[in-house]
């Protein structure tokens, strides 16, 4: 599991909608994520910006559970 200044950096995208979105989420929900929710979105992080913004925007499923529900809290930082 990443450290929360490591899951911070790698936060950081080549889009600056991604950036602003992550950075909020972050903010917001980094505390309260379950462990298995924060290794849903250490393998988001692990995507594409594109594939992400996808997955984000509701246009590509989620892969699991776990994503599913970062990915809903993802969109409601929007």
């Amino acid at each position: 599991m990443l450290s929360d200044s490591t899951l911070r950096w790698r936060c950081r995208r080549g889009k600056k909608e991604l950036d602003v979105l992550l950075a909020r989420f972050l903010d917001r929900h980094l505390t309260s994520l379950e462990p298995a929710q924060r290794a849903a979105l250490e393998r988001l992080l692990a995507l594409e910006d594109d594939e992400l913004l996808d997955q984000v925007l509701g246009r590509a499923p989620a892969v699991d559970a776990d994503s599913a529900a970062v990915l809903a809290r993802l969109s409601r930082c929007a």
